[in-house]
């Protein structure tokens, strides 16, 4: 793309276009990076930069880029019947399939699915669904959901609400009642000498005390991500989840895992609840589901939720013009025929899995990193002022927002949150691709350090 063709494009965007999370005056003053095409494992930019995408666009082109298969699906399918909805009495044959499908690959019970647009919608739909589940069984008090501080369910009114972030209440007055959060496991923060099962038990048990304190007969559900993205890939001790799914077995608390980044391969397993070894009562889905191609999202939820909607819930009254969209219910069968028959996730379990967890710990020996985690082909490096203590630096996302750009310059693309580097690569990668990885990685670390008074590794 040629010089003048791209900054009319930008003054265009900055005129015209509000990017979601981001100052917009400050990027219309910079000018937005304009992405052309994609191939593999890579996107090319505008002024011709190859550029190895290690964030998956945002968690979630699992199968690459440029995959033909997924357009000539959609071009067929846009072609045969383009669009019907789910309301009247009404289905396709695109829809009915996909449902299936889940229902065949999703664990345990979640037989019965619920499709949205997005992520969020999906977290929005499960706010009122649960709360309509305890209603129509005479609970209309068991309404409270809890989730997490920094948990991100999302960024409508309920789904900002169910997640935990700060930054994000301070804008439109959330979150709405009856939702409380308890703090997440985060063991570089505050796992001090614990073991891991000791950590994962006291963490768990925070669920335990808010119950308790809110009155389990009160209390819903609970949402919580697998693997909490967005806030800097905390990665829970594998018996977390499984002392979480004890309490809310106890209280009769709904258990809801929220696998929008994590699900489709992105642990190694198809879904983070067969990864942490835990059973769900309800599901969100949505990014991987398509790897990016075409927005979809849907709720999975099992028999016992799904049989008192059906039987004794009367009208759902709760839709989307888009519910089970055809093109996107054909796009998502044919992603997850390419995952299956090309054998991705169970390669990312036995193979580039394995392969990336070892190189990606290598980083940790810089002594910029503090530590190098990482679950199947999810992952963070945090950024800390001095090894081997477990702090964060005084003003905290300067130092990782610096170590983002300078990987750009290397080629490279990581997400930072505060000083996170954040990991979550196409699940098509290849070893050579991983490599390439750890040593851009590797010199972005070392142009960072020394502008932070780091002392370089040797």
């Amino acid at each position: 793309m040629d010089l003048a063709h791209k900054k009319a494009l930008q003054q265009l965007d900055a005129a015209h276009h509000l990017h979601p999370f981001n100052d917009n005056a400050a990027l219309a003053k910079k000018g937005t990076r304009i992405l052309t095409r994609g191939e593999g494992a890579y996107v090319w930019d505008a002024d011709g930069n190859k550029l190895l995408d290690a964030f998956a666009g945002l968690w979630c082109v699992n199968i690459g880029y440029g995959r033909r298969e997924l357009g000539e699906v959609a071009s067929r399918q846009m072609t045969e019947l383009a669009y019907y909805n789910s309301f009247f009495q009404c289905t396709t044959e695109p829809t009915v399939r996909l449902s299936a499908k889940l229902a065949e690959l999703c664990p345990g019970d979640l037989n019965h699915v619920f499709f949205a647009n997005s992520g969020s919608e999906a977290n929005d739909t499960i706010l009122r669904m649960v709360r309509h589940f305890w209603a129509v069984q005479e609970q209309p008090q068991k309404n409270i959901f809890i989730g997490r501080h920094n948990g991100y369910h999302g960024s409508t009114v309920a789904g900002a609400s169910l997640g935990g972030m700060k930054g994000m209440h301070k804008q439109g007055g959330l979150p709405i009642p009856d939702i409380h959060h308890i703090e997440p496991p985060f063991w570089f923060a505050d796992g001090g000498d614990l073991s891991e099962e000791e950590y994962g038990r006291l963490c768990a048990k925070r669920l335990e005390d808010k119950i308790l304190e809110l009155g389990p007969e009160r209390v819903a559900a609970f949402i919580g991500e697998p693997i909490m993205g967005a806030i800097g890939v905390y990665i829970p001790p594998r018996n977390y989840w499984q002392e979480i799914e004890k309490i809310c077995r106890r209280y009769d608390v709904l258990l809801v895992a929220d696998e929008v980044i994590c699900g489709f391969g992105r642990t190694g397993r198809w879904f983070a609840a067969e990864y942490f070894d835990f059973q769900p009562d309800i599901m969100t889905l949505a990014k991987g589901i398509t790897s990016g191609y075409i927005p979809l999202g849907a709720v999975m939820f099992n028999d016992r939720v799904a049989g008192v909607l059906a039987t004794r819930g009367g009208e759902l009254a709760h839709g989307y013009t888009y519910s089970g969209h055809p093109v996107c219910a054909a796009v998502a069968l044919e992603n997850i025929r390419i995952l299956e028959e090309e054998g991705i996730v169970q390669r990312c379990h036995d193979e580039i899995g394995p392969y990336l967890a070892e190189r990606w710990k290598t980083l940790g020996e810089h002594p910029l990193v503090g530590e190098a985690r990482i679950a199947g082909m999810v992952g963070a490096l945090e950024l800390v002022p001095a090894k081997p203590e477990r702090r964060f630096f005084d003003q905290r996302g300067v130092v990782g927002a610096r170590c983002r750009d300078i990987a750009l310059e290397e080629g490279l693309i990581l997400r930072a949150t505060y000083d996170s580097m954040l990991l979550s690569p196409p699940l098509i990668w290849t070893r050579a691709q991983v490599d390439e990885l750890v040593d851009k990685a590797w010199r972005a670390l070392e142009r960072t350090a020394p502008e932070f008074g780091i002392r370089r590794a040797a």
